[in-house]
């Protein structure tokens, strides 16, 4: 039992109730061991962040991003890119491997993005 966090799952029900369609498509492809039997958790608490997607059998982390657009209008700021980087670094340190897509990724090469994912699974499990 991972123990009475009361806090992380209102977080986590709140992020999957309120998922992107991004996040929707990924999770319809990845959802009921489809993509080579591995069982994926969607809004997984992993210390004090949230990982959009994650398979704890191999530790890898799905994130999807939103990309920088040529106009400049984006979610990265340069403190945004800090607070990523300080948790892509807490993960790493925890021994997870992150596999990151935008959302055009997502929805222009859904098939290459299963493809990837599914290398990196393929990859830990045979070490």
């Amino acid at each position: 039992m991972r123990g009475l966090r009361l806090h992380e799952t209102r977080r986590a029900r709140d992020l999957r109730q309120n998922q992107t369609e991004a996040e929707r498509l990924l999770r319809r492809r990845l959802r009921g061991r489809a993509l080579g039997g591995f069982k994926f958790a969607r809004q997984e608490p992993v210390g004090p962040y949230f990982a959009d997607l994650v398979c704890r059998e191999e530790r890898l982390i799905v994130d999807r991003r939103t990309a920088i657009r040529g106009d400049g209008a984006t979610h990265s700021t340069d403190e945004e890119r800090r607070r990523d980087a300080r948790r892509a670094a807490f993960l790493v340190d925890g021994g997870y491997r992150i596999a990151r897509f935008v959302n055009e990724e997502i929805y222009d090469n859904i098939e290459g993005v299963l493809e990837t994912i599914l290398a990196a699974l393929e990859r830990r499990s045979t070490l």
